[in-house]
C-alpha cells in the first residue's frame, strides 16, 4: 500500500501543479495531513483535493458544499483523471487539468488502464499510525524549542517534514520519510544546512554515530520500527542539539 498511496497522492500534486500558481520551491504541490487526509493547498476558488486514507477516496473538499467523494479501490487511471477534470470543472476551476509531473517517480509510468487497488487495510492503517506519529514528532519539537515551521509532506519524496530556522548560521531539516536507498524502512530523519550546504558532523562519544550517515546524504537517521513516541522525539531533539553545537 505504501507504493500505491505515494502514487495516489500525485494526483493531488498533479491537480496543484494544474490549478495553484507555481512557487519556485515547488511549495505549491506539498500537502497537508489532517483527519487522516492529505490534502493539497487551497486552489483559486478556495476548494481543496484531499486524499482520504480512511475510506481510500479523493475527496473534492469545498467550503460550501458537502464533500464530493470518488472511491478509488479498483479504478482506472482514466476514470480518476477524468473525474477531477469533470468535478474541476464543475466547480468553476477554469485551467484545465493534466496529469503531468516535472519529476519521476521510482515505479512504472501509469497508462490509462492502471488500476488504483486496496489490496491491504491493515497495511493502509500502519501507514496512517506512521504519519500521525510523524505529526506528532514534528509538532512537539516545534513546540518545546518554539520554532514555526509548516508541517507537509512532498509528494516527490513523500516525507513529512519541516524546516526550521534556527538561525543566520544553521537551518535544520526534520521529519519522517518513505523506505530508499538510506534505510529499508520508514525513518525520522534530521539533517542541518548552512544556506544550501549539508552540514558535516565530526563524530565523537558524544554523538550518535550509528545513526549518522555521511555518503550521497548527511544526516541522522533512525527507523521508525526502533522507535515509540518518546524515543522518536529524543532522537530527534538530540540531533538537532548536535547541530546547534556543531556551528557555536
Amino acid at each position: 500500500m505504501e507504493q500505491t498511496m505515494h502514487i495516489a497522492a500525485q494526483y493531488l500534486a498533479t491537480s496543484a501543479i494544474s490549478f495553484i500558481k507555481k512557487e519556485d520551491d515547488d511549495s505549491h504541490t506539498n500537502l497537508g495531513w489532517k483527519n487522516h487526509t492529505l490534502e493539497t493547498h487551497p486552489f483559486p476558488n478556495g476548494d481543496k483535493l484531499g486524499l482520504n486514507y480512511e475510506d481510500f477516496s479523493l475527496e473534492w473538499m469545498s467550503s460550501e458544499d458537502p464533500k464530493e467523494r470518488l472511491l478509488l479501490d479498483n479504478l482506472t487511471h482514466k476514470e480518476i483523471t477524468d473525474w477531477i477534470s469533470m468535478i474541476s470543472t464543475k466547480n468553476k476551476i477554469e485551467k484545465q487539468y493534466a496529469f503531468n509531473l516535472h519529476y519521476e517517480l521510482p515505479y512504472k509510468q501509469l497508462s490509462n488502464y492502471s488500476r488504483i487497488q486496496l489490496t491491504s487495510r491493515n497495511d493502509l492503517n500502519k501507514l496512517i499510525e506512521n504519519r500521525d506519529l510523524a505529526e506528532h514528532v514534528i509538532s512537539n519539537i516545534l513546540k518545546s524549542n518554539n520554532y514555526e515551521s509548516p508541517i507537509r509532506i512532498w509528494p516527490h519524496h513523500f516525507d513529512t517534514g519541516a524546516l526550521i530556522n534556527v538561525n543566520e548560521e544553521l537551518s535544520i531539516g526534520i521529519g519522517m520519510t518513505i523506505p530508499d536507498s538510506i534505510i529499508d524502512d520508514f525513518y525520522f530523519y534530521v539533517s542541518g544546512y548552512k544556506g544550501h550546504d549539508p552540514i558535516e558532523i565530526e563524530t565523537s562519544s558524544d554523538v550518535n554515530s550509528e545513526a549518522y550517515y555521511n555518503n550521497d546524504w548527511q544526516g541522522f537517521a533512525m527507523a521508525v520500527s526502533k522507535l515509540n513516541k518518546q524515543s522518536a522525539i529524543k532522537f530527534c531533539q538530540d540531533a538537532m542539539e548536535t547541530y546547534i553545537k556543531s556551528v557555536n
